[in-house]
């Protein structure tokens, strides 16, 4: 890959600023043996698709439940060399990054990660239930 590519932006004081810049990215990788956690969905909200390799914590296996939910799976590897051969054909093939960026920002919103009101009400109901269930003194 050329560095040229490789862009190390600076710190800012600005959160907006922040994550703002990361829509510019072509592909996020994720870390390991410990993922990014509340970065992972950030960037998949900016509409960037993250490559992952699955680990055997949880602390590494955070990003590949999120791309699970927002419906990208594939971009989630089993080993350091499948990593590596799905970044290099992903930044050889600009197209096939443009598909998942298409694919990600398309039903985005509806996504199970992005689903506030769904989760809510899911959450809600759990709690609801659990009171049903709690023995009464």
């Amino acid at each position: 890959m050329d560095p040229q590519r490789l862009v190390f932006a600076p710190h800012v004081a600005s959160t907006v600023d922040h994550l703002g810049r990361q829509a510019l990215a072509d592909l996020y990788l994720d870390t390991m043996p410990y993922n990014a956690h509340s970065t992972t969905c950030e960037v998949l909200w900016a509409g960037v698709p993250v490559l992952t390799c699955m680990g055997t914590s949880f602390a590494g296996r955070v990003a590949a439940s999120a791309l699970t939910a927002v419906g990208l799976p594939e971009l989630v590897t089993q080993s350091p060399e499948e990593y590596e051969q799905t970044a290099l054909r992903l930044v050889r093939h600009p197209e096939q990054l443009q598909e998942l960026r298409a694919k990600l920002t398309g039903p985005r919103r509806g996504a199970p990660l992005f689903d506030t009101a769904g989760y809510t009400h899911y959450l809600e109901q759990a709690y609801r239930e659990m009171h049903e269930r709690a023995p009464r003194a």
